[in-house]
């Protein structure tokens, strides 16, 4: 079975503070659209520290958001 990880990759520092591997976190999970309340909550901050603190992580959704946004006039459009 292959290794995971290099030997290069075994040796280095995943991170300099283990705030940065949470904030990797919290950045992921936004960035994978999941519900920003959700998102908080897991976090232990309120809706309005993850934005100010992870705006930025949230810069790339449009497409997604136009999408979610639009689907519900879609499906009457369908009934009709």
């Amino acid at each position: 079975m292959p290794a995971a990880l290099t030997s290069a990759e075994l040796g280095a520092t995943p991170a300099k503070r283990p705030y940065d591997l949470r904030h990797a976190a919290v950045s992921t999970w936004l960035s994978s659209g999941a519900e920003p309340q959700l998102v908080a909550k897991r976090a232990g901050h309120s809706v309005a520290v993850l934005f100010r603190a992870y705006a930025t992580f949230l810069t790339d959704g449009d497409d997604a958001a136009n999408a979610k946004i639009s689907a519900p006039s879609n499906r009457q459009d369908r009934r009709r």
